[in-house]
């Protein structure tokens, strides 16, 4: 028999490729592109419109709407996830109040004009609210500084634009402000529709992961699209069973398509980005806060290769008591106190929740009754400090400096 050698298919297209990844990171980074603040991404995107469209629905159930000045990626939910929560501009969480008000704000921007007064939105928020049910004091300060984040964060988001005025010191010297409206991004931000849920758990079940369409497979990828420490103790049967048979093949998707690196482990995977630009809670990284959980993860991770071996005992999610975890991060206060901030000086409870809220957020922890919930990934973070040579101050310390 003679041997026949095929014709080799087209050779993939390497640029073509890369725009499309960088057009798919763009959107992930940020889902609501618009042609004044991200020319060059949204162009980009335009570009790549019909392919994006299809990486994202088949790849992770997402869907894509492109219009002449934005694009819109809406991304779907995990169901109950409290780590990324809206934050306002100094870092802070919205409190429910928060997003009550920016809720109500949302609802009568939908009937207001395309240019407004601040105070002429204010009254129609007021009116919302009543239709709503809702007691809502836009006179007392604590209601004001709550409708004012929303407005900021509406003003961040692009929905709204100040054009005249000043909004910053609304709260406290009642400053007036001429504010556009762009309906078509009012249109697109909502993520979910809201017609027929009756309250927050509806909402949820709406948004939540996973899809009808993909399975499995969308199901796994969207949590290390979103959350990038996957355990396979969180997943179901027929996604953990997807997972070992399809988990070398993701690692090419991932790094392909999405640009990160997957990390296979025992117990489940972490999704790396090499450039560092796609997570919007950097770790490690800069500041008092994030040293600290550094180091106490060190400590952490210590405590448990000494009860349960090297490995962890195979485990994903191992235990630690609340005397266990005070005292590692008693530990780690002593010795490097000095290295901290003032505040986190002054009060060692203080840098410790912060420290542990750093943690949970980037899924390497997870808060129980009884203490901590410390995953397996936690040890590939476990660092080795070492002091460097004194400073300008005199003081030896692995941590720059922050300001108080």
């Amino acid at each position: 028999m003679t041997a026949m050698l095929e014709r080799p298919g087209p050779a993939p297209d390497l640029l073509a490729e890369a725009d499309l990844r960088d057009a798919a990171r763009a959107l992930l980074m940020t889902p609501l592109l618009t042609a004044d603040r991200n020319p060059d991404e949204l162009g980009l995107v335009r570009r790549h419109r019909d392919e994006l469209a299809r990486l994202f629905a088949e790849g992770l159930g997402y869907r894509l709407v492109v219009e002449p000045g934005l694009a819109r990626l809406f991304k779907t939910g995990l169901g109950r996830d409290a780590l990324r929560p809206l934050r306002r501009r100094n870092d802070a969480p919205f409190t429910p109040r928060r997003y009550a008000l920016l809720a109500l704000t949302l609802a009568a921007l939908t009937q207001a004009r395309r240019q407004l007064m601040v105070d002429e939105l204010v009254a129609a928020v007021r009116s919302a609210a009543v239709d709503a049910g809702l007691d809502v004091d836009l006179d007392g300060i604590t209601d004001r500084r709550a409708l004012h984040s929303a407005l900021v964060a509406l003003v961040d988001l692009g929905v709204l634009s100040e054009r005249d005025g000043d909004l910053e010191h609304w709260v406290e010297r009642r400053t007036e402000s001429l504010l556009d409206v762009h309906r078509d991004r009012l249109a697109v931000l909502l993520s979910a529709p809201v017609a027929g849920c009756q309250g927050p758990d509806d909402l949820l079940e709406v948004a939540a992961v996973p899809s009808a369409a993909g399975g499995a497979r969308v199901a796994v990828r969207r949590r290390l699209a979103e959350q990038p420490v996957l355990s396979t103790e969180d997943l179901t049967d027929e996604q953990r069973e997807w997972w070992r048979r399809n988990r070398e093949r993701e690692r090419e998707w991932f790094r392909r398509w999405l640009g990160l690196d997957l990390e296979l482990r025992a117990e489940g995977a972490i999704a790396i980005d090499p450039s560092g630009e796609l997570t919007d809670r950097p770790f490690p990284s800069s500041g008092s806060a994030r040293h600290f959980a550094l180091l106490l993860v060190g400590e952490l991770v210590e405590e448990l290769r000494a009860e349960h071996g090297a490995a962890l005992g195979g485990i994903a999610w191992a235990h630690v008591a609340v005397s266990t975890a005070r005292g590692a991060a008693d530990r780690v206060f002593n010795t490097w106190r000095r290295g901290l901030r003032k505040d986190h000086r002054d009060d060692p409870d203080l840098v410790f929740n912060d420290a542990v809220e750093v943690l949970v957020e980037a899924g390497l922890v997870r808060m129980d009754p009884n203490g901590l919930l410390v995953h397996a990934a936690a040890a590939r973070y476990a660092p080795r400090p070492e002091l460097l040579a004194a400073g300008p101050s005199g003081e030896r310390s692995i941590f720059e400096e922050d300001e108080a």
